[in-house]
């Protein structure tokens, strides 16, 4: 890899433009690098990271902050903001049969509904502060309009992704069981296996398998009789190198930056979101430490524009760089190439291909944006049970699967149960919102603390007794592509300090979700019961202030209060397809209206079904790659010229 000034990139030709820097631009450059084309990757935000001391600079912004969101382990960058989750607040009280919540940043927000979900903007993007966890679609989540009738229908089906998944699985380092994913029908192979190891189970998912496995519930919408099964989950994080991977081969995991090649295995910290203090979650950072000379790397280089070229192609892009993060001055450049690649965010890259004015046959650009809404379910454990382990191990390491897949999707949007290995965090902003209370200084009183000024041994066993009793569920139901859904610009209106346009959100959350949240709270409410556990779940607003994503939904005749929170997936704004007048991208993640510009990332899928979309990102780009050096190689195959023939130079030394 080259890093250089962003004046010397702007004076080369390239054979591609990769715009982004997270997994997926990470990914398709190194694949073209290899491959031996000239890759120019622009990233607007700041590098260092991929430094041992800008590592420890990052872990001690991370100890240092009072919030502990995604991005709380990365400084703020004035000249490219990133949007927060701290961003959006509830309206105090809210206003009767208004808006209930109000938001700053980085979004303008107009819809009836917050769109909670954050990214990065820094080298590796939001795989800097990512969970991890990495299982793969089901086969009927990419055909949910042909077989359930709502949503839409990729261009492309779940067997044509498994060897481009095995390939994102080994350049991410997935740990997991394969066997049990293969039940569940997601891999393929019978036979295959994950680069390593799964990683243990927490006592938390020991204590629930224990009393839920064989368990029968019936959810109250698609009348599914689900029978529980507590199932491990494929992560994206060091743990023991499978022998057996690679036809005995083995694996050998990329050395995190500052340690030794073999990297460190995961040791149970729990501050995967944002930061693994001794690097043993994957990151892009892995795949940028493994690109060749071919690969061109400028960080602090903001593009705001692709250019236009002729007969419907493009050109290159404009792109301006700044030195000071503290400022927004900067200088403008240009960079030409062959193919130009968008990999910003789902968001970033519908809002540069709706400012350069491209792509815009179809009218979807910007369309369809989504999310996994997110509830969160929270109980106590029976005290009789003593303590359940909270607060340890990565985010969550199992979860309950059924509630996924079946008929039930017509009547309502599938979900996904995680057991969480981090107690209320989330839910109550525990243990601190607990220790709080207690003292009678503010925090909540759930979970037998009681707001009545306790100090001494009373504190110490009150909050031993409580904190170690807690579980949380975290239910992650699929959104479906709605066009209503969509992110715009107002350049005259709402600019960045750099002057480029923000991103203004349309966002809402359509029946079919809300039946799904009805059926997920009841199946929770159910689940706790099996488990002898105390329910604090509470979703309605509190002294008039609501929780963040409050809403109401009418099923059965009866009003109920509901509330999600962003699961930071964002996806659909470029959506893929096979015709031109209803999306945006091909198959191949290659736009319709320009020959030679991809838009690739989360952005491209129709559909999210229930799973972390980032090894579907991965595998996606995966494949995009091999058709950029297919459509490279074309690009650059021996033409006649004058009468003789002129051989363009092979890819190898036209980038030597």
């Amino acid at each position: 890899m080259t890093v250089t000034p962003a004046s010397a990139a702007a004076r080369r030709h390239y054979d591609a433009i990769v715009v982004g820097a997270g997994w997926a631009g990470s990914l398709v450059a190194r694949q073209l690098g290899d491959r031996g084309w000239r890759v120019l990757v622009l990233e607007a935000g700041n590098g260092g990271t991929e430094t041992w001391p800008g590592y420890l600079d990052s872990l001690d912004t991370f100890y240092s902050a009072v919030a502990k969101v995604p991005n709380s382990a990365y400084r703020p960058n004035r000249a490219v903001p990133s949007p927060d989750v701290l961003d959006t607040a509830p309206i105090r009280p809210a206003e009767p049969g208004g808006k209930e919540f109000t938001s700053s940043g980085y979004f303008v927000q107009n819809g009836p509904l917050p769109y909670g979900t954050d990214y990065l903007r820094a080298l590796g993007g939001a795989g800097m502060h990512w969970l991890g966890a990495v299982p793969r679609m089901h086969p009927d989540d990419f055909a949910v309009h042909r077989e359930y009738d709502y949503g839409r229908d990729w261009p492309l089906t779940a067997e044509e992704l498994q060897p481009f998944y095995a390939r994102a699985e080994r350049e991410m380092g997935v740990a997991g069981d394969a066997a049990e994913q293969h039940e569940l029908g997601v891999v393929g192979d019978p036979a295959y296996g994950y680069p390593m190891h799964g990683i243990p189970r927490s006592y938390i998912d020991r204590y629930c398998a224990d009393r839920l496995d064989g368990e029968v519930i019936e959810e109250p919408v698609g009348g599914q009789a689900g029978t529980l099964r507590v199932t491990a989950l494929p992560q994206a994080r060091n743990s023991t190198p499978d022998p057996r991977y690679d036809g005995g081969a083995g694996f050998r995991p990329v050395g995190a930056v500052g340690l030794p090649n073999y990297g460190e295995r995961c040791v149970g910290n729990a501050s995967c979101v944002p930061i693994c203090p001794v690097q043993a979650k994957s990151s892009p950072l892995r795949v940028q430490a493994k690109f060749n000379g071919n690969v061109t790397l400028g960080t602090r280089c903001v593009v705001t524009r692709v250019l236009s070229g002729r007969g419907g192609t493009v050109r290159g892009v404009e792109y301006r760089s700044y030195g000071d993060p503290a400022t927004p001055v900067s200088e403008p450049f240009t960079a030409e190439a062959d193919i130009v690649v968008l990999a910003a965010h789902a968001i970033e890259n519908a809002r540069l291909l709706l400012f350069s004015e491209l792509a815009a046959t179809s009218g979807q650009v910007g369309r369809n944006l989504m999310d996994h809404p997110t509830m969160l379910a929270w109980a106590l454990s029976a005290e009789a049970d003593g303590p359940v382990g909270p607060y340890r191990g990565p985010g969550h390491t199992s979860g309950v699967e059924v509630f996924r897949f079946g008929d039930a999707r017509r009547a309502r949007a599938p979900f996904r149960i995680e057991l969480s290995n981090w107690g209320w965090s989330w839910a109550t902003g525990a243990p601190m919102s607990n220790v709080a209370a207690a003292l009678g200084v503010g925090g909540t009183p759930d979970g037998d603390i009681r707001a009545d000024h306790t100090f001494g041994p009373e504190l110490r066993r009150l909050l031993g007794s409580a904190i170690g009793r807690q579980l949380q569920l975290q239910i992650a139901i699929e959104q479906s592509a709605d066009p209503a859904n969509r992110v715009t610009i107002d350049p005259r209106r709402h600019r960045d300090p750099m002057g480029n346009p923000r991103p203004i959100l349309t966002y809402d959350l359509d029946d079919h979700v809300r039946n799904g949240m009805v059926a997920a709270h009841h199946v929770a409410g159910e689940i706790f019961r099996r488990l002898g556990a105390t329910d604090h779940t509470s979703y309605a607003p509190r002294n008039g202030v609501p929780p963040i994503g409050h809403l109401t939904h009418t099923f059965g005749g009866e009003t109920v209060d509901l509330a999600f929170r962003g699961a930071g997936h964002g996806a659909g704004t470029h959506i893929m397809g096979a015709d031109r007048n209803t999306s945006v991208v091909d198959a191949y993640q290659r736009t319709h209206d320009h020959p030679n510009l991809y838009a690739v990332g989360c952005g491209s899928m129709p559909s999210i079904g229930t799973s972390n979309p980032t090894v579907t990102m991965a595998a996606l780009a995966l494949r995009s790659a091999d058709h950029i050096d297919r459509h490279l190689a074309g690009l650059h195959r021996s033409v006649p010229v004058q009468g003789r023939a002129h051989r363009a130079a092979a890819p190898q030394e036209a980038t030597s």
